[in-house]
């Protein structure tokens, strides 16, 4: 465990104005990543208003704890050892502030699927390109996630933040610094709290037609009924990684459970009982074959975080 005695104090200045059932010790995150991987946190933390989140923050700060932040963990790889220190994460932070016109706010642990319906719900086009996206609207803003043509940027208009010492930012769309699978949350290491999107009001029955349409595109391709943590390698440049691993003819290969899909060669799938050691190794080795056969580097899209 990270320092105990600094994770018992900590503990005890959270629990004087959260409920325990949002403090937790020890807590496994394999139960809180698509991955279904990861060993334990020492201290688990659940904010649900930017107000708990900027007093989170600041608490940890003055007990100088280590923080991780997390949302439904769809982009990362947590190792088995697990994280020392805090982890906090934004899941909860589903409310809708205010929906008018053609904006909506809406807190930042808020599924991107669950925003791309609702904007459907209320006759606004501009997120359907997210409907099969996993992950919640802050992940998906920290990494600008797109597909099929759209992507964040298109639609973020203000985001509020929250930096390590608990003051709440605001950000315009122009300070954002969006760019191909990145933000400017990258460089300031702020924890997006709400997230605000300006849409476009549209026929309900054409953007829910596209929406299904993208559905069944992903689902036909993807290997939707396995825990994974999305497309496992960044594109490289010129080239396709599920392609180029394919042409390697790595389809299947497993370390332990875990297994480069036959369904879709980019994504890295957890069979059953994975470990990340597992899924490490088999990266390591994909990423070898594949250099070996066309000289190229495949980079890891997905983030890997913790201790072995």
């Amino acid at each position: 465990m990270g320092n105990n005695s600094n994770i018992k104090t900590l503990q005890a200045a959270l629990l004087e104005r959260l409920p325990g059932t949002r403090v937790r010790e020890r807590e496994l995150l394999c139960e809180h990543t698509t991955f279904k991987i990861g060993g334990p946190a020492d201290l688990f933390i659940e904010p649900t208003s930017m107000a708990e989140l900027s007093f989170v923050l600041r608490t940890i700060h003055e007990q100088c704890v280590p923080v991780t932040v997390i949302g439904c963990g769809s982009n990362i790889l947590v190792k088995d050892g697990g994280i020392r220190g805090a982890v906090v994460s934004v899941r909860q932070m589903m409310q809708i502030m205010d929906c008018n016109e053609n904006t909506l706010c809406i807190g930042s642990g808020f599924m991107l699927k669950d925003a791309s319906e609702f904007a459907w719900k209320n006759g606004l086009t501009g997120l359907e390109f997210a409907i099969g996206i996993p992950g919640t609207l802050g992940g998906a803003v920290f990494m600008n996630a797109g597909a099929y043509d759209g992507e964040m940027s298109n639609v973020v208009t203000m985001v509020r933040a929250v930096d390590f010492e608990g003051r709440i930012k605001e950000y315009d769309a122009s300070h954002l610094d969006f760019a191909y699978r990145h933000s400017i949350f990258h460089d300031n290491h702020e924890v997006i709290g709400e997230v605000v999107m300006t849409l476009t009001p549209g026929d309900k029955a054409a953007i829910r037609a596209r929406m299904d349409e993208l559905t069944a595109k992903r689902e036909s391709k993807q290997p939707l009924e396995f825990a994974s943590a999305g497309s496992t390698f960044k594109r490289p440049p010129g080239y396709f990684a599920g392609t180029l691993i394919e042409q390697t003819g790595l389809k299947g290969l497993s370390v332990g459970d875990a297994q480069v899909s036959h369904k879709h060669a980019g994504f890295v799938i957890n069979t059953g009982r994975a470990t990340a050691k597992d899924v490490l190794n088999l990266i390591q080795e994909v990423q070898r074959r594949v250099y070996d056969e066309h000289g190229v580097h495949l980079e890891p899209e997905v983030r890997m975080i913790g201790e072995d």
